[in-house]
């Protein structure tokens, strides 16, 4: 993925990859869940993408609370500043 894109395009690009979506149809309001269909195995893939990508764990209990795609991206740049 290109260095230049924002944690927002990097995590609905992920997104629209695993769900074999076209970018433009993911949006920050969208449920995880309901919106995309991420199932517990696309969940995994999610975590194991944000902890390699961003270099940082992502611990379960912070996991079950993001449940837009907002949330998520919200999370992972409150991460990055606190690291």
């Amino acid at each position: 993925m290109a260095p230049d894109l924002t944690i927002a395009e990097q995590i609905r690009a992920t997104l629209a990859k695993r769900m074999k979506r076209d970018v433009s149809t993911i949006q920050p309001h969208h449920s995880l869940q309901k919106d995309l269909g991420l199932d517990s195995a696309d969940a995994i893939e999610l975590v194991f993408y944000l902890e390699e990508t961003f270099d940082f764990e992502v611990p379960d209990l912070d996991f079950r609370k993001l449940t837009t795609v907002s949330d998520v991206i919200v999370y992972v740049e409150g991460r990055l500043r606190t690291t």
